[in-house]
Formats: C-alpha cells, sequence, structure tokens
C-alpha cells in the first residue's frame, strides 16, 4: 500500500516505514530528505568511531561515541530551529573543548544522568522534536579491525583513511556484541531498507556484523536497496568500483542483500574533482555487476561531492513505489 496522507509540513508521506543503516554525513544527507516522506523512520547507527570529538570523549568518559548519532538526531529535527543549530556549533579551536560539539557534550552529560547511552538519545530525540528514532546498532563499547589482503591488520576507524593496502575483511572487537533490540524490532517491521550512503566499511559494512543484524535483514520481506557513495574514499576504497563496493558488503553478509543498487551517474565539475583527487578520491567508477542497478543524476551541485538530498529522495520513492517489481519473490 503507498500512503498518500498530507503532512503538516504539506509533503504526501508515501513510505510506511523505513530503516536507513549507515552514518557519517550521507545518513544525515539521506534523512533529512527522508522525514518529509515517510511515517516510520528509524536510522540505525554504527558506534565504533574513535576518532575527532566522539573518540575523545569515548576514550576520556567511556561513552560510546555520540557524534553519528547526533547528525541524524540534528538531520530528523526542524532544520531551522534553535536547539538543531546549537547541537551543531563546534567550539572554536582553543582550550580543552577545541573540536568538541556542543551536541556531543549534550549527549555525554544526558547519558550520565538519564541512565545510559540509549536513554540519552532518546531524551535529546525530545529535545529536538525529531521525525522518527535514531538508535545505535549496539550499545558495547566496540571498535573495527581490517585485515589487508597483504595480511597486515589495522586497528580502530580513525585509522582507516591511512591505509596502505587493499582491505580483505573487516571485523569487530570484541566480536558478537548484541544488536540493541529495538534496532532488530524496527528491521522486521520495515517494508523498505536502506544502506548508505556512508562510508562502505567504518559506516555500512560495519553494522552489519554486530550480532543479529544481518539476519534480521535476511528474514526480512521489506525492499532493500544499497546506495552506493558518489566517490571513492581515500585508504577505505581507493580504486574501487561499483562491483567492488557490492562484493565487499556481500562478503560481510550474504549474497545479493540489496533487491537494487542505486548509483549517480552525474559527471561532476572538473574544479570539485581536482580538489578531491589531492586528497586520494575519485567518482565511483560504474562498471558492469550483478546486482540490478539504477543509475541516475544525485550529484549535488554544491562545494562538494555527495549527493543531493532531494534527488535522491525523489529517486527513492519512485522505486519504493514500484517496489514489486524489484523485489526477489
Amino acid at each position: 500500500m503507498v500512503f498518500k496522507k498530507q503532512s503538516s509540513s504539506g509533503f504526501k508521506k508515501e513510505i510506511k516505514s523505513v530503516v536507513a543503516i549507515g552514518g557519517g554525513t550521507g545518513l544525515s544527507t539521506l534523512l533529512r530528505g527522508l522525514k518529509e516522506h515517510a511515517y516510520d523512520i528509524t536510522a540505525i547507527v554504527n558506534v565504533a568511531d574513535d576518532g575527532g570529538s566522539s573518540g575523545r570523549l569515548r576514550n576520556e568518559l567511556g561513552i560510546l561515541p555520540p557524534g553519528d548519532v547526533r547528525n541524524c538526531l540534528v538531520a530528523l529535527s526542524e532544520e531551522e530551529s534553535i536547539m538543531s543549530r546549537l547541537f551543531q556549533y563546534r567550539f572554536p579551536a582553543r582550550g580543552s573543548l577545541d573540536g568538541h560539539s556542543f551536541g556531543n557534550l549534550f549527549l555525554t552529560a544526558m547519558s550520565a544522568i538519564s541512565g545510559g547511552f540509549d536513554k540519552a538519545v532518546l531524551n535529546c530525540a525530545e529535545v529536538l522534536a525529531i521525525r522518527g528514532r535514531v538508535l545505535p546498532v549496539t550499545l558495547s563499547d566496540v571498535h573495527i579491525e581490517a585485515t589487508l589482503k597483504n595480511g597486515k591488520k589495522v586497528f580502530g576507524e580513525s585509522n582507516f583513511p591511512y591505509i596502505k593496502g587493499e582491505i580483505d575483511k573487516i571485523n569487530l572487537t570484541p566480536a558478537g556484541v548484541p544488536a540493541t533490540p529495538e534496532v532488530i524490532n524496527a528491521i522486521e517491521r520495515a517494508d523498505l531498507i536502506l544502506f548508505g550512503p556512508g562510508s562502505l566499511y567504518t559506516s555500512i559494512i560495519v553494522n552489519l556484523l554486530v550480532s543479529g543484524i544481518t539476519s534480521a535483514i535476511e528474514r526480512s520481506k521489506a525492499l532493500k536497496v544499497y546506495i552506493c557513495n558518489v566517490m571513492t574514499q581515500a585508504g577505505e576504497t581507493s580504486g574501487y568500483k561499483l562491483s567492488d563496493h557490492i562484493n565487499a558488503l556481500e562478503k560481510h553478509s550474504y549474497r545479493n542483500i540489496a533487491d537494487l543498487v542505486v548509483v549517480n551517474s552525474k559527471p561532476m565539475p572538473q574544479k570539485i574533482l581536482k580538489r578531491y583527487r589531492l586528497n586520494g578520491s575519485v567518482p565511483v567508477k560504474i562498471d558492469k555487476t550483478h546486482a540490478k542497478t539504477v543509475k541516475a543524476d544525485l550529484f549535488s551541485n554544491e562545494i562538494y561531492a555527495r549527493h543531493d538530498s532531494k534527488k535522491l529522495i525523489k529517486l527513492i520513492l519512485k522505486i519504493y513505489k514500484d517496489r514489486k517489481k524489484w523485489l526477489k519473490f
């Protein structure tokens, strides 16, 4: 069934229940557009970040990394509200607060007084009056470790941009940490599951390694869509083509985990390409794969090489409307 009820903001809410799995700015971009078009939104966010403000708070105070959770909370809030802008405020680069965002500190304090990170996220969601839910994939303290094809190991998400060599596989340390129960429930009732956009290993695949997540996705009757990144990422996916992204996703889960793959096909301006090339990133090359693939203009005409929220959601809505065409059964 496709819902056509008019929301208070003037948008038609056409999606019944959607789960978005990822982290970083990519997931925030997706949620920003998605919140106007779905009745039930659940963002499932990785908690293995160990760099920047999140890493410092994690090391010093023992809290789960709040950065990706904060970004998703803000993306699902009213973007022009004073509280959403306050949550994204980052303190100037001097003193002990150097680099910390107010939202990260707020989540840290809320975790201490409310009795846990999960309760802190719920309370912050109320403060921001978000449309949907943001759930940490696990409440366990975990890190990522990569094993390279040359046999070397790289520990910690913050070290992935500096990887020299190709990743063979990643794993969580410790292994076998349980998923948050609400996460499994959200996957089970979803009729649309979106993977990404976001860092392939450190935002998407990392979530699939939490105990119970992949099996719940495999049982689900939802339409599953993988949104491939616009650009490769230095160290993490250097030299990766579309097929490499899909193969890595399936290697850490199961074959054909995605019913459909979405990829940007619009060429980018040379001035943007030149700047990203200096940092070791190039557009993801679209090659032949075994997966059903939808190519579209998804590029944002900004100074950053990222998805355009409106273009992406327009395509997702079209795919959702025709979802019976894409399902395997």
